[in-house]
């Protein structure tokens, strides 16, 4: 095969839906501020593209402020909710959070903030027990990914809302919910947030936006100052194909959501057969997202095994997309508790709905080959 891309963690291909209707989108120039009939038409495309992500999320469409990707929305929730608190509490999240969330809490920190980071368990859930402990304290804000980006391990995030409003109601509760949408059942109003993030590259649509759900507008102080679009929360002219762009990709979701999820589940469980006898230790929880499968070979680099897969047309990667380049073992990893020859061996296949059998076939048979040619190589050489 020519290529079979098991990257979909890190961004996913656009669906031919989401180019067409981008591409229409593109030639309306008209900037969504203007007053004349070219800027109303502008506006309105935008305003349907709020709704139908709304429809997705199941909230209403004036809940949603659309951003450049997740990781503004982590920051416009995290830190515009701070600068409008009135009071100092502690702040809570987890260890295995999304590098947008880690480093903000990190430069929270820097600046006086106390923050307690939660472990996780060996399956990579956010320990409760500790949540708890943490929750005797006043707690000002709890942010908690819903789905681990590198190992697809779906978070208590129920359990953990209802424990933060029954120990300190006055707390805000952020998720992450990047990895969650369109992967999991996720309704951030049923499950009673206050904040969510979501972008639009996970789920076939554009780079470049994404969006944030919250409970209350004057609960957010803008990071940007301008012109005051998305009702003052998020200043600067919008990206009127990007936006389109999402909101269709949203639309493709809503088609039949269950059995996208089902399919891609069966991907994943055909991918496992496949590679099933090989040396390997699979570390996702078989509880977990579909769509993300780690998966570590012992006494081989995870970085050695991806360059030979690409070298076959297999794209995968060795963890986060956005810490994949920065070297050392993953914070992930680490959290976990994984031994070192273990950490330096994972690779994270991620799965598409619009992946095919044979593509998933190829795959496993590629992770053979590659093996196979790496032992032999070591065998000469020792």
């Amino acid at each position: 095969m020519e290529k079979v891309y098991l990257d979909n963690a890190a961004t996913t291909p656009l669906h031919p839906g989401v180019l067409a209707a981008m591409t229409e989108a593109l030639s309306m120039y008209a900037n969504p501020s203007s007053l004349h009939a070219l800027g109303l038409e502008a506006e309105k495309m935008v305003e349907g593209a709020r709704a139908e992500l709304a429809d997705l999320l199941e909230v209403a469409p004036e809940n949603l402020v659309f951003t450049s990707g997740g990781t503004e929305a982590n920051n416009l929730a995290l830190k515009g909710f701070l600068a409008r608190s009135q009071r100092r509490g502690l702040l809570v999240t987890s260890e295995i959070e999304h590098p947008s969330v880690l480093e903000v809490f990190a430069e929270l920190k820097s600046q006086g903030w106390e923050v307690c980071r939660l472990p996780v368990d060996s399956q990579g859930r956010v320990q409760l027990s500790a949540l708890e402990a943490a929750l005797k304290r006043p707690v000002q804000l709890v942010s908690l990914m819903a789905v681990n980006n590198e190992t697809g391990s779906i978070q208590p995030l129920a359990q953990a809302v209802d424990l933060v409003r029954a120990r300190q109601p006055r707390a805000a509760i952020h998720t992450d919910a990047v990895q969650a949408l369109g992967k999991i059942p996720f309704a951030p109003a049923r499950l009673g947030v206050d904040f969510a993030s979501v972008s639009a590259h996970k789920i076939h649509g554009p780079k470049g936006v994404g969006a944030l759900y919250l409970s209350r507008r004057d609960r957010l102080f803008p990071l940007l100052q301008g012109g005051g679009q998305e009702g003052g929360l998020r200043s600067g002219t919008e990206n009127v194909p990007g936006i389109v762009g999402f909101g269709r990709a949203a639309r493709e979701l809503l088609a039949d959501p269950e059995e996208k999820r089902a399919r891609v589940a069966a991907l994943r469980q055909r991918f496992l057969a496949g590679i099933e006898g090989l040396p390997c230790r699979v570390i996702s929880p078989g509880d977990g997202a579909p769509h993300i499968l780690a998966v570590s070979f012992p006494g081989f680099r995870g970085e050695v095994l991806l360059q030979a897969l690409s070298g076959l047309g297999v794209y995968v990667s060795t963890g986060a997309a956005c810490s994949g380049k920065k070297g050392g073992l993953s914070q992930v990893a680490r959290a976990m508790g994984l031994d070192r020859e273990v950490a330096e061996g994972l690779l994270r296949f991620s799965f598409s709905w619009l992946n095919t059998e044979a593509e998933i076939d190829y795959a496993g048979e590629s992770v053979k080959k590659v093996l196979a040619d790496l032992a032999f190589v070591r065998g000469r050489r020792s």
